[in-house]
């Protein structure tokens, strides 16, 4: 039913349910009309409900604020189902009327006297709302890590593919840049000058085998001398090289 005199918002009544605490929740009256309008509010359950402002008159095209306040309910209702309503009565005043005007009879039906109704029913809602975490934001934070340790691991492992590339093509023409065959040509250096010292320690021991120097005190002198004297020679040839 369209109302020509107010209008009421919102067109139901919201109020948080929480056990053990007051809840409130407003509705906003407005004049539409150049006249003065005086309005009434009801309820289905005055016990449940206390109405500030439960009567009064609008100057024209003015507008109010009434605030519904629930009691604290004791217990907890799973289907927040309500069955509770409010009505607002508006009627016609004259002009200038103040709060003295407003008698029970004002608001009586009667000839040529209009008076309208607007109901609101009520709804309750969920006090604490859970609030939702966004997935986009969580994926926005972990992309960055996860480029971080991509890129990290792709050097890693392309300068290992390169170190390996430079080791297995020793023998051919080397695909490889500068930087990447340094490992590999030191490594070659290092086996190198070690089976050369091998190979001269043998031949010393084969000489020594093929002398067999009766006394031993020279022979372990010998030794000891010759030995000496082959760390020498390729510490000495390891230098020259590098």
């Amino acid at each position: 039913m369209s109302s020509t005199l107010l209008r009421v918002c919102p067109s139901e009544l919201k109020i948080p349910y929480e056990v053990k605490r007051q809840r409130s929740c407003c509705m906003q009256l407005i004049n539409k009309t150049d006249k003065y309008v005086a309005f009434k509010v009801k309820t289905t359950n005055p016990r449940k409900y206390s109405v500030r402002h439960t009567c009064g008159i609008l100057l024209p095209r003015s507008s109010c604020s009434v605030t519904v306040t629930m009691q604290a309910p004791r217990d907890m209702q799973l289907d927040h189902h309500c069955k509770d309503k409010f009505l607002v009565q508006s009627a016609v005043a004259r002009d200038g009327a103040t709060m003295r005007d407003l008698v029970p009879e004002l608001f009586t039906r009667a000839p040529g006297r209009l008076i309208e109704e607007f109901k609101l029913r009520v709804v309750y809602i969920a006090a604490n709302p859970p609030s939702p975490v966004p997935e986009e934001a969580e994926e926005e934070d972990a992309s960055p890590r996860s480029e971080v340790t991509m890129g990290y691991e792709a050097k890693v492992s392309s300068a290992f593919d390169a170190a390996s590339r430079c080791m297995d093509n020793s023998g051919a023409k080397p695909s490889c840049t500068k930087g990447a065959s340094v490992v590999p040509t030191l490594v070659g250096e290092k086996v190198s000058t070690r089976e050369e010292n091998q190979k001269r320690l043998q031949q010393n021991m084969e000489l020594l085998r093929e002398a067999g120097s009766p006394q031993q005190g020279f022979s372990v002198m010998f030794v000891l001398l010759v030995f000496m004297s082959s760390v020498f020679i390729g510490h000495l040839m390891k230098h020259i090289k590098v």
